[in-house]
């Protein structure tokens, strides 16, 4: 198992820019809360930012047991608000639009509950049902 930095090396030589688990963390932390509010960007931002949480689940398979068990329960909390924040449609509405990952990546298969702006309005099209932000 590798160190923080090795990790961060190792998927930059995968294609990643160099990140840290602490700031992408921090940006899977942004985008849940920004979720919870209702995300104000369009489709592709939305799909740009979910991959904060791509790199972590490919960190997770690469990083020493220590530093894992000191970011999980963190990340587990983020996953539940995310789960919350949001509603499994199996990823339709967002296949409209991007190509879903492999199954094992399961915020893909969601969509924001609260259904605001160009994503919104993006989502709606595709199918995706939700709650309208002035009723939430």
């Amino acid at each position: 198992m590798a160190t923080e930095t090795e990790v961060g090396e190792l998927l930059h030589q995968r294609g990643w820019r160099t990140f840290t688990v602490t700031e992408r963390v921090n940006a899977w932390a942004a985008l849940v809360s920004s979720i919870e509010r209702g995300y104000g960007d369009d489709i592709y931002e939305y799909t740009n930012d979910l991959y904060c949480r791509n790199w972590l689940h490919e960190a997770w398979l690469l990083l020493d047991e220590h530093v894992v068990q000191l970011w999980t329960p963190r990340i587990k909390a983020l996953d539940a608000r995310y789960k919350v924040a949001t509603i499994d449609d199996g990823g339709q509405a967002l296949d409209q639009f991007h190509r879903l990952p492999g199954p094992d990546l399961w915020w893909w298969r969601r969509h924001p509950r609260i259904l605001t702006g160009d994503l919104g309005r993006s989502l709606r099209s595709a199918g995706a049902v939700g709650a309208d932000p002035d009723t939430v």
